[in-house]
């Protein structure tokens, strides 16, 4: 069994070194899309682990300690959450407000500054989430084309061969049918893991962009509170 492996795996290296420039520039850049790809899928697995753990913790201590101030005090120890970055530009402002603005006294006209605060928040939260997440796409969608082109080309060179030596028979013709195949394989092999990589990760993103709509939600009615129970 490890004698067929091997002599499969010598004989699909004999292909590739064997292919002609264009498949062999093909295979290069299939291979840069692949190597990006896994490294994107494995960095953003990471941080994605890392951002879902922090949320968790931050939301509970949203919740547990419900003071601003106090809260604001511990978000240095949460370095990966884009909860933070929502709250502290909402919290800046919110101090800021407090003490410029009507005796010390919140206004509901106030409300609508800090959702324009937090929509922005938002957005670039999300775009920080996104990065780099399009090469994925990008990779699945272009790959298996890049591959066939390395196929098309491959089969031409063939083509060429049997005019050339005046000869259609299998010893003319497979070399370079294999070789041509070869840059369909990697085509696919780049483009697979990229496409199941980025549905994954999109997911994820989305449930954690799901998790920010509902912190803006709940800290703006957490200020709406304290203007109507001030205002009363």
């Amino acid at each position: 069994m490890n004698t067929i492996t091997n002599q499969a795996g010598a004989g699909l290296w004999e292909m590739v070194w064997g292919a002609g420039p264009m498949v062999k520039f093909v295979l290069l850049v299939l291979l840069f899309f692949s190597v990006l790809s896994w490294a994107i899928i494995a960095y953003k697995m990471m941080l994605l682990r890392k951002i879902e753990k922090e949320t968790a913790a931050f939301y509970d201590l949203f919740w547990d300690k419900r003071q601003f101030s106090v809260i604001h005090s511990m978000t240095k120890d949460f370095k990966a959450t884009p909860l933070v970055n929502l709250f502290n530009p909402v919290y800046a402002e919110l101090t800021n407000t407090i003490k410029a603005e009507h005796g010390g006294k919140l206004q509901k006209e106030d409300l609508e500054r800090f959702q324009r605060i937090l929509k922005k928040a938002n957005s670039i939260e999300s775009a920080k989430l996104e990065y780099a997440v399009g090469f994925l796409a990008t990779t699945g969608n272009a790959a298996p084309f890049i591959g066939l082109f390395g196929t098309v080309w491959g089969i031409m060179t063939s083509f060429r061969n049997i005019g050339a030596k005046g000869a259609a028979n299998l010893a003319v013709v497979a070399p370079g049918i294999s070789e041509a195949l070869v840059a369909t394989a990697m085509g696919l092999l780049a483009a697979i893991p990229a496409v199941v990589g980025y549905n994954h990760i999109l997911t994820r993103i989305g449930r954690i962009s799901t998790e920010m709509s509902n912190f803006s939600s709940d800290l703006l009615n957490v200020i709406e509170k304290q203007i109507t129970r001030k205002g009363s």
